[in-house]
C-alpha cells in the first residue's frame, strides 16, 4: 500500500506530539508506521521550531529536540520553488503550507484552521480536518 503524503499544519503536528494520548494519537502512530508520510519544507519546519519555543509550552531544549526527533525523520523534505500559485489566504503563516501542498503534490493538507478549511473549494489539493483525514486511511 502506498502511504498517504500529507502536509500537516503546525497545530496538528503539535497536537500529535504534545498529547501522546490525545485525539491525534492515531496521526503520530500513522507517521511512525509509514501509513502517512508528512511533507515538510524549510518554511514549515522553521515555523514548527518557532512555535515549539513559545513560553506557554514550557519546553526545555531537550524536550524540543525529542519532539522534533519524533517527527522530522518521518518527513519527506520538499523544496518549494518560488513563486507557487495558490489562493489568497488571510494569514501569511498559512501560505507555506499551501505552497508545500502544491509543490510536494500532496494527497491532502490536514488542518484544523478554519481559514484554510474555507479554501478547500478553491484549492486543487484536498484540505481536510484531522477527522476527515482519518476517514481516508484504511482501517487497521
Amino acid at each position: 500500500m502506498t502511504p498517504a503524503r500529507w502536509v500537516l499544519d503546525t497545530n496538528v503536528i503539535l497536537s500529535a506530539l504534545l498529547f501522546p494520548s490525545g485525539r491525534l494519537t492515531w496521526l503520530r502512530d500513522a507517521w511512525r508506521s509509514g501509513t502517512v508520510v508528512p511533507l515538510a519544507s524549510r518554511e514549515t519546519t522553521t515555523e514548527l521550531i518557532r512555535v515549539l519555543h513559545y513560553p506557554r509550552f514550557g519546553l526545555t531544549t531537550s524536550q524540543r529536540e525529542d519532539l522534533l526527533a519524533d517527527y522530522l525523520p518521518y518527513c519527506e523534505s520538499v523544496t518549494v520553488p518560488q513563486p507557487v500559485t495558490i489562493p489568497q489566504c488571510r494569514d501569511p503563516f498559512d501560505r507555506p503550507f499551501l505552497e508545500l501542498a502544491v509543490a510536494g503534490r500532496a494527497d491532502a493538507l490536514v488542518t484544523g484552521v478554519k481559514d484554510l478549511l474555507a479554501l478547500a473549494q478553491a484549492f486543487p489539493i484536498p484540505i481536510l480536518s484531522p477527522t476527515a483525514a482519518l476517514a481516508t486511511l484504511p482501517t487497521r
